[in-house]
């Protein structure tokens, strides 16, 4: 739970710092194929590898795929079509079959309707997701963060000595 909470406090961090669009925009897109796609499957270990490897923040991705997991169940009838219409495609019959034969493909269960629906979706999705992530955070950044951090509620909060304790918290913990 802990790790968790931390990694929700560092995305707002992130948010409103000057840096980082990147991190956040493709921990959203990661989250989103983990929101979408089946959670026990080779795919999810991947987006998990990719995580854990590189500079992609875990918050964002935990948070959004938890968020995209709720409409991925509304939409599975949608995604079981896609799937069926990929997979009943007779010319891709002898790939899917060679892919069948190999030693670990087969563990991404390629062969399921919704998985392969879902795992199509949400990589055509992903590129959309992480543009459009990024556009939304440096408005964000440019309209709302500057407005708050000039208002005078903002001034107070970082006057009380609450804050220069945290301030000073933050910069020794990291």
């Amino acid at each position: 739970m802990t790790l968790l909470l931390k990694q929700i406090f560092g995305l707002v961090k992130l948010l409103n710092s000057d840096k980082g669009t990147n991190q956040i925009a493709s921990g959203i897109a990661c989250g989103l194929i983990l929101g979408l796609t089946p959670a026990l499957s080779l795919q999810s270990l991947l987006v998990f590898v990719c995580l854990f490897f590189f500079r992609i923040q875990m918050g964002a991705a935990f948070l959004a795929a938890f968020f995209f997991a709720i409409p991925a169940y509304l939409l599975d009838p949608y995604l079981h079509q896609v799937g069926v219409m990929v997979l009943e495609q007779p010319g891709l019959r002898p790939v899917f079959t060679d892919l069948y034969n190999m030693p670990i493909i087969p563990f991404t269960r390629f062969n399921n309707s919704v998985v392969m629906g879902s795992g199509i979706v949400a990589i055509l999705l992903a590129p959309v997701v992480f543009v459009v992530t990024k556009i939304l955070i440096q408005k964000y950044r440019e309209k709302v963060v500057s407005k708050f951090e000039k208002s005078k509620a903002w001034n107070a909060v970082k006057a009380t000595a609450f804050f220069k304790w945290y301030a000073k918290y933050d910069e020794l913990a990291g």
